[in-house]
């Protein structure tokens, strides 16, 4: 029993703490052994971009949208603008058609955004296409920053960076997305640093459009499968934190949950569709990150947390030693915070200390969640939009 007790925690400790601090010496070691890819932030010569941007009943939001893409710094001449609609039966269609200048692909059938990005890369033209959400606002600098990535012949992909607008008032799904999106910032500049990512956030990404590769119709996280399937065929996925898709929050915690529960439901079906890159044999580095920054969280860790929690109550019982009396008192402690944070959480109480230990047990939860919603063939593809605070301008 206590050897189980102990496996488990090395094995959560590691998917959440431990493999960044190892992450972070290999860096260290490869930087002072290996020189870096030179490349060039000055190019003159800018390859062609499509820039595709899926939208659904985004009426309220899409005209600013349009404006920050018109807005972004890339020649115009170099720039092709796609936005698809698919489903949408508000007025977000006729509104991206009043503008010149913008590819509008409609088609009043929902079938999920991977049906339609597949439908819409057969009118891409551009050397790179960028995929983005009609939600989110991207600084000035993006495709700039994402195409200088390319002069590496060994990128296959690029991701820009999540970031979630988070204010002084910011409830528990504000604070904790924020906070969660910060910390993968990091890991993923570390994960690129090393070797490559291992996936990426549709709200921004990009990929040579010639490595475009077959992704599944059903597929319920389009981004991470696409840019897993490139990275399966021996690119690498890099990662570009100066170009940014800002967004705000969910709605709230039932919100968030929703589109958690959707996302881990996403994890495991594309953990069963993506063999190479679990498979050591084909690109060892790439599993190692794939299984310790993906596999471990999306699949292992939520169920190793409530195996701990009862170990650690059987232990006690048995008076196994004075550590399981410690450990069990911080368990309780930070569970005891996650149900404060809940119970603040549906009074408008806002105290941050608090929002930490709870989005991360909804986190695991929605994790749980997922996987059996999966399993039972409950999820469908065609995404769920969810409820989003007062949007961004």
């Amino acid at each position: 029993m206590a050897i189980l007790f102990w496996l488990a925690i090395g094995i959560v400790c590691y998917a959440f703490v431990g493999y960044g601090v190892v992450l972070y010496l290999l860096v260290k070691l490869k930087r002072a052994l290996v020189s870096p890819y030179p490349i060039s932030n000055a190019s003159s010569v800018y390859p062609t971009v499509t820039l595709l941007v899926a939208a659904y009943n985004e009426a309220d939001i899409i005209g600013a949208k349009i404006a920050n893409t018109l807005d972004l710094d890339y020649p115009e001449e170099r720039l092709q603008l796609i936005f698809i609609t698919d489903g949408s039966d508000d007025d977000t269609p006729a509104i991206v058609g009043g503008y010149s200048g913008i590819t509008l692909l409609h088609q009043a059938e929902r079938r999920g955004k991977m049906a339609a990005i597949k439908r819409a890369m057969n009118h891409v033209q551009g050397e790179i296409t960028i995929f983005t959400d009609g939600n989110t606002f991207l600084n000035p600098e993006a495709i700039k920053q994402l195409v200088k990535h390319y002069q590496n012949p060994k990128v296959g992909a690029v991701a820009g960076e999540k970031r979630i607008k988070v204010d002084r008032t910011a409830d528990a799904s504000a604070a904790g997305e924020g906070f969660y999106w910060k910390y993968e910032s990091k890991l993923k500049q570390l994960d690129y640093a090393f070797y490559s990512n291992v996936g990426a956030a549709g709200e921004l990404f990009s990929i040579r459009t010639a490595l475009y590769p077959p992704v599944e119709t059903d597929t319920i996280i389009d981004d991470h499968m696409i840019a897993m399937r490139i990275a399966e065929k021996g690119f690498i996925i890099a990662y570009e934190p100066a170009a940014y898709a800002m967004e705000t929050a969910s709605e709230n915690t039932s919100e968030e949950l929703k589109r958690k529960i959707r996302i881990a439901a996403g994890g495991l079906q594309s953990i069963l569709r993506l063999p190479k890159a679990a498979n050591p044999f084909f690109y060892p580095l790439l599993t190692f990150q794939y299984i310790s920054h993906r596999v471990l969280r999306w699949t292992i860790v939520p169920f190793l947390l409530p195996l701990i929690f009862i170990l650690n109550v059987v232990m006690v019982a048995e008076g196994t030693g004075t550590v399981y009396v410690i450990l069990f008192a911080m368990q309780l402690l930070f569970y005891g915070m996650a149900v404060i944070g809940w119970l603040l959480e549906g009074r408008q109480l806002r105290i941050k200390l608090f929002f930490i230990p709870y989005y991360f047990c909804l986190m695991n939860y929605a994790v749980i969640a997922g996987i059996f919603r999966y399993l039972r063939g409950n999820q469908a593809a065609a995404w769920e939009k969810s409820k989003r605070k007062t949007e961004l301008r």
